[in-house]
């Protein structure tokens, strides 16, 4: 039996859904279990303006796309039916009659569980479940990211760790098993590569399918609530990466939903992401931007998520991305800036940040567009945070050059101070680094063995104590040696090995000192917090630098060459005693245990512009930090 209530989306709702302003949709829109007449069933509902019929067909009804005809809600392009006795766990599609009389069988954009790969299935879903997380929730409104330490932990779930044969760790196991070694790493963030329900192992969830949808591969949507919580619990935060750029083609999912580009451009020039071979979001559609700034939204009303990294948005800035001429169409005013995605952007960010205080927005954007992570009010993009990808790129060809030529190459360590302040940067090592024909940190490394490590610990420590807040992936923290694989687990047995265990122990005393040093991140987008002692000893590359708060000051030496520097005088902010609070060459980290014995006492000769100074010895391929001892 089919019921007929009067229409449960109402006219206002339809407004903002037209509008592009129902920020709450997702409470109307998919599949919802509820009562109607004091009769149990799923309210089931879908956007398909072009559509002759749309049915709801599903296990209840042996697919049958002529048992449950929605309908359609005047001009606006929603359908709706509500169905006695369908429940949670049941599985459904809709099925699409279009203009040409094409049957098509969807996913429902909106549906938030699916079944596991390869099936499609759209489930039935709903939660009973109770947070505990409202200490957590309550410090975040007041969380001062700007001033804060924020380090974060990238991580794949389906590769960190499985099961002995090669299964996947549900939620609930991950949460208990990455929040221990989180905090004993000391780690402040995890950010989850996609967790969205995506076909395609090899995408790592950049080609999702269903926006709504934790991806089943690990449990259900109540598990990956636990894991948030219990993330919460323990005083970690959680990111997700977010995709808002561009979507598979596949038959089942948002591609030409109703037959028609509804989610994307029509024109492949504007429709189309050739690199990547998947259509892209057209965010000139009322609808689809509401589709999009909803679903992030959502995963921070419904997961307790602290914060989205979106995904290339250098992409959506430029119609011209990654296209010649005569492949991409100009805006109205000539220039090749997509106005629609900017406006898109803008509004994502005012939206997030107005309702959710304390919740975090980064850019991956790897152009030099102006102010992305400036407000709205000031011209910018509104995002809290950019990855720093000149930072990045420039830091890692570096270190690939044999010492012997890093003489000639000083200014690609020093260049990113002339513009580290122009935006709120996240100093990223990130997955994107380690893939397949990139290889590994540690073998991008030159030298023998002992020199790979000893300028692996140089590069974490460079990190970690040059301005921005920072973000390292899996498996890079204790050397593994082989690229990251989707398919597999980390080698985690290489932590029995010291040199390996050597690693993991410096990047956990990094992060440590990271926390406790106010010094490390309290002005981390500010010029105040950083000056340089000396960033022109190029000769014997070697860079030193002041990381300060008004009541303290940590001094940082680098020293990027295999070769020991005996004497070697360097300025001192303040005459006093100072602490070697960490030194990258100690045996504990694997090194060889050169450096200043603990302690250094300045002198009054002038060096560097500074009016006292000290002869220190400064390990080969190694950094210390020296901090001045209260009198």
């Amino acid at each position: 039996m089919i019921i007929l209530p009067p229409p449960v989306l109402g006219d206002l709702d339809l407004h903002l859904f037209g509008e592009g302003k129902h920020w709450r949709i997702y409470r109307k829109m998919g599949a919802h279990c509820m009562s109607i007449n004091a009769i149990e069933g799923v309210y089931f509902c879908v956007w398909a303006p072009s559509a002759k019929r749309v049915s709801v067909v599903g296990s209840f009804n042996n697919w049958n796309g002529l048992r449950h005809l929605m309908r359609g809600l005047g001009n606006s392009g929603v359908w709706e039916i509500f169905i006695p006795e369908v429940q949670a766990g049941d599985a459904y599609k809709y099925e699409i009659l279009t203009q040409k009389d094409q049957c098509l069988i969807k996913t429902d954009p909106y549906a938030m569980s699916m079944e596991l790969r390869p099936s499609s299935n759209s489930i039935v879903s709903t939660s009973g479940y109770l947070w505990k997380d409202k200490h957590w929730l309550r410090a975040r409104k007041q969380f001062q990211w700007q001033h804060e330490p924020i380090n974060i932990y990238e991580v794949h779930l389906g590769s960190w760790q499985r099961e002995s044969d090669g299964r996947f760790l549900n939620y609930k196991v991950l949460a208990h098993k990455l929040v221990e070694y989180l905090k004993w790493m000391a780690y402040t963030h995890i950010e989850l590569l996609p967790i969205m329900e995506h076909p395609l192992d090899e995408s790592w969830g950049y080609q999702v399918s269903g926006y709504y949808a934790p991806t089943s591969r690990f449990g259900t949507p109540d598990d990956f609530r636990y894991f948030v919580d219990y993330c919460h619990q323990n005083n970690i935060g959680v990111f997700l990466d977010w995709v808002p750029a561009h979507f598979p083609k596949d038959i089942f999912a948002l591609g030409r939903f109703d037959g028609t580009a509804l989610y994307e451009h029509a024109d492949p020039r504007q429709g189309e992401h050739q690199d990547w071979g998947t259509y892209i979001f057209n965010y000139n559609r009322n609808e689809v931007r509401n589709f999009l700034i909803a679903n992030a939204l959502y995963w921070i009303d419904e997961f307790h998520i602290d914060g989205l990294r979106v995904d290339a948005v250098a992409s959506m800035l430029y119609l011209n991305y990654s296209r010649k001429e005569g492949q991409w169409i100009p805006n109205e005013f000539g220039g090749h800036e997509n106005l629609e995605a900017i406006e898109f952007l803008k509004t994502l960010n005012i939206e997030v940040h107005s309702q959710h205080p304390g919740v975090v927005m980064m850019a991956e954007e790897s152009t030099s567009w102006p102010m992305v992570s400036k407000p709205t009010s000031m011209g910018g993009i509104g995002f809290s945070m950019k990855w720093n990808m000149g930072w990045m790129n420039d830091t890692l060809k570096y270190f690939q050059y044999d010492p012997i030529y890093r003489q000639f190459h000083h200014n690609e360590l020093t260049f990113s101070q002339t513009y580290a302040y122009s935006e709120n940067f996240v100093l990223p090592l990130s997955h994107d680094e380690v893939v397949h024909l990139k290889h590994a940190l540690i073998n991008k490394m030159p030298g023998d063995d002992w020199q790979k490590m000893a300028n692996l610990r140089l590069l974490f420590g460079y990190q970690q104590l040059t301005p921005g807040k920072k973000l390292l992936f899996m498996g890079a923290e204790f050397a593994q040696w082989n690229e990251w694989s989707e398919k597999k687990a980390l080698d985690w047995y290489l932590c029995e090995h010291p040199s390996h265990r050597g690693i993991m122990r410096l990047v956990r005393d990094l992060n440590h000192l990271y926390r406790q040093e106010k010094a490390l991140h309290q002005y981390d987008f500010e010029q105040r917090g950083f000056r340089w002692i000396d960033c022109n000893d190029h000769s014997q590359s070697i860079l030193s630098f002041i990381r300060q708060t008004e009541n303290a000051q940590l001094v940082c030496v680098f020293n990027f060459t295999p070769v020991k520097r005996a004497s070697y005088r360097i300025g001192l902010p303040e005459p006093g005693l100072y602490k070697e609070l960490l030194n990258s060459d100690s045996t504990y980290y694997g090194g060889s245990n050169i450096g200043c014995f603990g302690q250094v006492h300045s002198v009054n000769i002038p060096c560097m512009g500074c009016q006292d100074s000290v002869e220190i010895v400064i390990p080969p391929l190694a950094f210390i930090v020296l901090k001045k001892m209260a009198e």
